[in-house]
């Protein structure tokens, strides 16, 4: 009989954490409050067919191959992990480009909807536009948390899997409700406070500026996700409420219907989830690895001394997106 080799969907990885950043918060929170990358960016602004926009901000240059940075919630290209991601790839010959969900560029959008994390027509949108102006330039897409939840949606619906070269999902919430109740428990509070006051900003602005049919609809702001989202975010863009978003919009379920390879890289201690929440391999496809390590909180992952940091997402995701490049669009991610 024929012997073949075990193909493991999930793997350990081999980020070693700080020792001066224990745990799962300061993981979290130094990379992303105490850290200010600066990079020079081009901003496009992307016409859509429903006459809205979305602004796209690029690296200098205008050859090599390109990566789409999708942010996390309420975030933009001046995010730390995307600045930071930005510089790394700019560095080893890619151009990198951040795609601002509606409203997160500095400017609210047109339409009275935003964006939600099983909002996949935009991505598809601009990547057609972008692989119609270079159809022969590797093209790949990095998502982080709410971003890597699009990324994922979109490659379990795309019918084009070949349409990238490469992809990368980072902390994604795998199941949407679940998250949301994670995020109610203990200090992760602070988090859910935090952006629930970005996204109320970011709401109570665009009413300013519109005649909005959902002005009012959270005035006083609701004190959990779940209530924003039952409140705003679902009936918004079409869903019969909180648990009828979070069920369709959740990337974990089909997982195993993606044909692209994608890596997928998880922190067993991130604050914003539940540990239990992480898939099985039976629940992933062969196209996809879940790379998963003990340590790193929430698109954290900083590794070496407090005197010479190092932010291991800006080694590992140019790595593999350069070894995706040099192994052919039929391997597996590694």
């Amino acid at each position: 009989m024929p012997c073949f080799p075990l193909v493991l969907m999930i793997t350990t990885s081999r980020f070693q954490p700080a020792w001066w950043l224990p745990g799962p918060h300061l993981q979290t929170l130094w990379p992303n409050l105490l850290r200010h990358p600066r990079v020079a960016l081009r901003r496009e602004r992307l016409e859509l067919p429903d006459g809205d926009f979305l602004d796209l901000d690029w690296t200098a240059g205008s050859r090599g191959p390109v990566a789409l940075i999708l942010h996390g919630l309420e975030g933009s290209s001046r995010s730390p992990y995307a600045a930071g991601l930005l510089n790394a790839l700019h560095r080893r010959g890619w151009r990198g480009v951040v795609m601002h969900a509606r409203g997160c560029s500095g400017e609210p959008n047109r339409l009275p909807r935003r964006y939600h994390a099983g909002d996949t027509a935009d991505l598809d949108y601009c990547l057609r536009e972008l692989r119609r102006r270079e159809p022969h330039t590797p093209l790949a897409v990095v998502g982080y948390s709410l971003g890597g939840s699009v990324l994922l949606n979109w490659l379990a619906e795309t019918s084009t899997p070949r349409q990238i070269a490469a992809a990368v999902a980072v902390s994604v919430p795998f199941r949407l409700g679940a998250t949301a109740d994670r995020l109610e428990r203990g200090f992760s509070r602070l988090y859910q406070r935090a952006l629930l006051r970005s996204l109320y900003r970011a709401v109570s602005a665009k009413h300013r500026v519109m005649n909005h049919p959902m002005a009012g609809a959270i005035d006083p702001m609701p004190p959990t996700f779940r209530a924003f989202d039952d409140a705003y975010t679902a009936p918004l863009h079409g869903f019969r409420g909180v648990d009828d978003y979070y069920r369709r919009a959740s990337c974990g379920p089909k997982l195993r219907r993606i044909r692209n390879p994608v890596l997928i890289l998880q922190a067993a201690n991130d604050p914003f989830m539940d540990s239990t929440t992480l898939p099985a391999e039976e629940q992933l496809s062969e196209n996809v690895t879940l790379e998963v390590s003990d340590a790193g909180g929430h698109v954290g992952f900083v590794a070496g001394s407090p005197f010479r940091p190092r932010y291991w997402l800006e080694e590992r995701i140019p790595q593999y997106l350069d070894s995706r490049l040099q192994q052919g669009p039929n391997a597996r991610p590694g």
